[in-house]
């Protein structure tokens, strides 16, 4: 369990932000310490400026052993051929080290669909040809998918699927689609608050753009929720509680490994902060000692 395309990520990641606000050197740092820990995997996203390949870079430079995922580099934010050939570079300089996800992410584009324009995205990286040496080490490219049409292309059309704020019942759903074989990892955002309603509110603040944006609104309907959980953007206790679990260790690492249970290969931990500018290491300390073979059982 972990391995995509012969590459075994572990059974737990870091997923994290973080690394948006910060400068180059307390990323570098930060990183470093994450791989001492023993964290196999870091999935990085796409959001306010860190550019998805560059960033991927800097973190393996930065580094020995860890995998960097990219979840997601936006199909948006570079033309395909582009991303092709980042994605050769860095397979060639870091074997075995980079994950490309893709995903339809940000700013919808006039015209068109998510399924059209990966399938499009994925043809054009596909035909790419350039002077570029083929790596020795594979080129590992999922794709970001919730509904069967994308979850089934990500399983023909590359290592398999990267899953993000959904409940441990879609995960199951996203095994039965993708069959035995393709990559499954799924993000689960945590949070160590006990209160419970200081821990949803901090939740609804994190929650609230996913909860007013079409797409994540069509795949917590496809899930079972209703309008009603949806709440205009702010989330039901039910929806809330179901997509970012709080507590303590043993409450979020029960959630887990309910991910595991359920058909999913790795799971990528996004811990929110409970205070703006409070660092995630503490926790991600913690939950090391909790999750990681190196440090017990897991």
């Amino acid at each position: 369990m972990g391995a995509i395309a012969g590459r075994d990520l572990g059974r737990f990641g870091v997923w994290t932000f973080d690394f948006e606000d910060r400068p180059a050197a307390a990323i570098r740092e930060s990183v470093r310490e994450l791989e001492e820990l023993g964290w196999p995997a870091i999935w990085i996203p796409e959001r306010d400026g860190r550019e998805a390949m560059t960033h991927a870079g800097f973190l393996l430079a930065s580094t020995e052993r860890i995998a960097v995922v990219n979840g997601i580099a936006r199909i948006w934010s570079r033309g395909a051929r582009w991303t092709h050939g980042a994605a050769v570079l860095l397979a060639d300089a870091y074997p075995d080290r980079h994950v490309l996800g893709l995903g339809f992410g940000g700013r919808p584009q006039p015209g068109t669909t998510p399924l059209r324009a990966m399938d499009e995205y994925l043809d054009e990286m596909d035909a790419t040809t350039n002077a570029n040496p083929a790596p020795r080490s594979p080129v590992r490219r999922i794709l970001a998918a919730y509904g069967p049409k994308m979850l089934e292309m990500a399983r023909d059309r590359s290592a398999g699927a990267h899953t993000y704020h959904v409940t441990v019942g879609h995960t199951a759903q996203a095994r039965e689609v993708l069959g035995g074989g393709p990559f499954l990892g799924v993000e689960q955002a945590v949070l160590f608050e006990s209160d419970p309603a200081r821990a949803r509110e901090i939740a609804r603040e994190h929650l609230h753009g996913y909860l007013t944006e079409k797409y994540n609104i069509a795949k917590f309907l496809r899930l079972g929720y209703t309008e009603d959980d949806i709440a205009g953007g702010r989330g039901s206790d039910r929806l809330v509680d179901d997509l970012v679990v709080w507590g303590d260790l043993d409450t979020i690492a029960a959630r887990l490994h309910e991910h595991l249970d359920a058909g999913a290969d790795h799971v990528g931990v996004q811990v929110l902060r409970t205070e703006p500018g409070e660092s995630a290491m503490p926790h991600w300390r913690r939950l090391a000692e909790a999750l990681l073979p190196q440090h017990g059982p897991a």
